[in-house]
């Protein structure tokens, strides 16, 4: 059991961590390019 176990989860990191690494990234740029208007309150943009 031990050893397929360690099979799966080596088979979801394949398929998810790089999907990961990239929504991260695009979160990161959404954030650092975030911009809003003057005169819109902040929680209304939320």
């Amino acid at each position: 059991m031990e050893k397929a176990s360690s099979d799966l989860w080596k088979r979801l990191e394949t398929l998810y961590a790089t999907k990961y690494l990239v929504n991260r990234l695009v979160l990161k740029q959404r954030l650092f390019t975030f911009h809003r208007n003057e005169c819109e309150l902040l929680r209304d943009h939320i």
